[in-house]
């Protein structure tokens, strides 16, 4: 029995072998993949709203400060979820491309 000892504490854990470490790498990859695409949804999403509310601004002439505030608001939520989805992406190339293809 004295041979046999088990750990039942919550912080003892094994080392992470070649396999496990391939793995972690893997999902990482997929996590960081897949919430860039949610942020490039997200500034897509919300560019297009600041669009339309650029549009509604100059069709309603009684409500246009209102429509231009939630231009501003969309516009900054576009460049937030821009930068969100700059701050997930794995590959540099691409992330270079990504900048250089808003100058």
């Amino acid at each position: 029995m004295a041979e046999e000892k088990k750990h039942h504490n919550l912080f003892h854990h094994q080392e992470p072998n070649e396999e496990t470490r391939h793995e972690y790498k893997e999902n990482d990859e997929k996590k960081h993949k897949k919430h860039e695409h949610l942020g490039e949804l997200g500034a897509t999403a919300a560019g297009l709203y600041a669009v339309h509310e650029k549009h509604k601004a100059k069709k309603d002439p009684k409500h246009t400060q209102r429509h231009k505030h939630e231009e501003e608001i969309a516009a900054t939520a576009a460049v937030g979820a821009g930068g969100y989805s700059i701050s997930h992406q794995i590959n540099l190339a691409s992330w270079l491309c990504f900048v250089i293809g808003f100058f």
